[in-house]
């Protein structure tokens, strides 16, 4: 029997007495059926609209038949790559292949195909050639106009073109899924179905586009660079759902990609509808005899508050995919959602998280957003927040004191992140002083990204000195609490912007700070984001100005050593990197120097050594690095 899981074969849909399923929902996740997977969601959305879904979970793409395994849909396939962008998850930023997949039964790596959307929608095609195929999922929705491939260094087209696909929904697809399966239902063919916002469709025939914005043709993106900043300027400032026109893309032979405006925000009842659903919380139990699907692990145990984003970090896609318009659940679904899971015989006691793409943004940066949306080129916090910008922890604050009084529950954790330059622009302490107090496991990750403001500033984060306010600031509650808790900053190398003196400038930083981060972010340009745009044409988008921007695989390294520059096996490439920044000055003996000399024999007294140098016995080896546990605590 399916134990009240979506069928996943021939032998499940004969249980449901189900012969022809409506949709058919092919992932390149394994089949994990709880609300942090979008494919659990779209097809419990379908199904409480009186639609049948089966899942083909993971296919093997070389395979014909492994498509067909549950039959012709009677309205289509729907298509996604999973919840990472597939190259994403197979390839770290040096395109080095990785080991693990986390969304594959056993971690085992290599379960899905490079550009999985593509390749799976041309395997649908080639046995079904007329059958709808909608495609959805991070990967096609960051990639559903022309765009910049860093796997390929190279512009691709709209995935609609490439993949063969009908439509695209971008997006967080709840709603727009439900009226292309209406208008589906009701006899109306794919190639007509150009009116739903949150979709993009193909046309030879634009007549009927009204209020559009004309893109760039594909040939004159591919031709000029500057032309593509232009275009993805555009398309970032319509990505508001109430300011938003129709985009059109044209490409050789007559055919046109149109973009409809996103779809509107769900209401607070339609995001509780969401994740009200018959969830079975965990992943297929035929994955039981390979060990699990291990991305459950973390929100198994974690609760999903809000959508959405108005931090504006210029390497973060949310723009593109959630929006700036944060949507929130109501408290009664939060705790009617802890409630199925802290009695479960596996609950230790801890919530792991409560939060969202931001754990503090629990509500819209300002009231005019909801009914007029977000300023099209302004930001709600950047470079310095808002004067409209509502600072208010009060519902967040009052939503976990009522998840920590719930029975069996020890300690609610935050994980999410903690925008912390929103957090010091709240008036009142209520909240930092709770997060102190009862929200964190013994250290708290943020994200300050670098130290230079003049990366910063293309990073689109707040300047280095809010950070360091932050940091005082958190000292002190920790003192007044009676804890000894750390902060671990999370940090990125060679960003556009970023030359070597800047990578030497957070070199230092960590210096004075006494730590060395054991993991490092360089930056990865992946698609549709403001920062890959810099990556790929040089010039920032929103001024057009040139940036400097680090591609250079070996200077790219140079960076990312310099932020680890006290471990052994960096030594070559941050003393090249000294070198080149002309910071030779931090090579020597000095307590202010990154490196030794080659060798790290300090000079002997009668060998007329440099003023200012001390006598200490020689070490061989750079210092041990700090502990995680030690950041911050060196000054504080």
């Amino acid at each position: 029997m399916n134990n009240g899981f979506l069928p996943v074969s021939g032998e499940d849909m004969e249980k449901l007495g189900i012969s022809q399923l409506d949709f058919v929902y092919v992932s390149g996740d394994a089949y994990v059926d709880h609300p942090s997977f979008g494919h659990a969601i779209i097809s419990r959305v379908l199904e409480a609209n009186g639609y049948s879904v089966g899942i083909i979970a993971q296919p093997d793409w070389r395979d014909d038949s492994s498509i067909s395994v549950l039959g012709e849909p009677r309205l289509g396939f729907l298509v996604s790559a999973g919840n990472m962008d597939s190259m994403v998850n197979h390839y770290s930023v040096s395109k080095k292949r990785r080991k693990t997949d986390a969304f594959t039964p056993g971690g085992v790596m290599g379960k899905r195909p490079d550009h999985a959307a593509v390749v799976y929608s041309n395997l649908i095609r080639k046995t079904y050639k007329k059958t709808p195929v909608i495609i959805g999922g991070i990967e096609a929705s960051l990639r559903r106009l022309a765009h910049y491939d860093y796997w390929s260094d190279s512009l691709k087209r709209s995935i609609l073109l490439d993949s063969g696909a009908d439509i695209i929904s971008y997006g967080m697809g709840e709603r727009s899924i439900v009226e292309i399966a209406d208008a589906l239902n009701a006899g109306i063919d794919v190639k007509d179905i150009t009116f739903i916002n949150g979709t993009v469709y193909k046309t030879k025939d634009i007549s009927g586009v009204y209020g559009a914005k004309l893109l760039p043709s594909y040939e004159e993106l591919r031709a000029d660079r500057l032309k593509y900043a232009e275009s993805f300027y555009v398309q970032y400032c319509n990505t508001d759902p109430f300011s938003a026109k129709p985009l059109i893309e044209p490409y050789p032979d007559g055919i046109f990609v149109v973009q409809n405006p996103p779809q509107k925000p769900l209401s607070q009842e339609e995001m509780d509808r969401v994740y009200s659903l018959p969830y079975m919380r965990t992943y297929h139990p035929s994955y039981e005899k390979d060990g699990g699907v291990p991305a459950i692990g973390e929100v198994r145990y974690s609760l999903i508050s809000n959508r959405g984003c108005f931090g504006g970090c210029s390497f973060c896609a949310l723009t593109f995919h959630q929006g700036r318009i944060i949507q929130t659940r109501s408290h009664e679904s939060l705790l009617a959602e802890a409630e199925q899971f802290i009695y479960d015989k596996d609950f230790k006691g801890y919530i792991h998280d409560v939060g969202g793409p931001t754990a503090n943004f629990r509500q819209p940066a300002c009231d005019k957003q909801l009914t007029k949306g977000v300023c099209p080129n302004k930001q709600c916090l950047f470079p310095v927040p808002c004067k409209n910008l509502k600072a208010d922890h009060r519902d967040y604050l009052q939503l976990l004191r009522k998840l920590r009084a719930l029975p069996n529950v020890k300690k609610v954790f935050i994980r999410s992140g903690i925008r912390f330059d929103y957090l010091m622009a709240d008036k009142s302490d209520a909240f930092f002083r709770e997060l102190v107090e009862h929200h964190i496991s013994g250290q708290l990750k943020v994200a300050p990204e670098h130290v230079s403001d003049h990366v910063l500033r293309m990073m689109g984060k707040p300047e280095n000195r809010v950070y360091l306010k932050f940091v005082e600031k958190y000292k002190r509650l920790n003192k007044q609490c009676g804890k000894n808790q750390f902060l671990v900053p999370y940090l990125m190398s060679s960003h556009p912007g970023s030359t070597m003196k800047e990578a030497v400038e957070l070199a230092e930083y960590l210096r004075d700070l006494g730590y060395m981060p054991e993991q490092v972010q360089d930056f990865y340009p992946t698609p549709s984001t403001i920062s890959t745009c810099m990556y790929y044409t040089g010039v920032d988008p929103r001024t057009m100005k040139k940036v400097y921007v680090p591609v250079n695989p070996h200077e790219k390294a140079m960076q990312r050593a310099l932020i680890q520059y006290r471990d052994p096996k960096n030594y070559e490439l941050v003393k090249e990197a000294l070198i080149k920044a002309g910071r030779t000055d931090l090579i020597g003996f000095d307590k202010k120097c990154l490196i030794r000399p080659e060798g790290g024999q300090m000079p002997q007294k009668n060998t007329g050594r440099t003023a200012g140098t001390k006598d200490v016995p020689a070490k061989k080896h750079p210092p041990k690095k700090k502990t995680i546990r030690n950041v911050h605590k060196k000054k504080g």
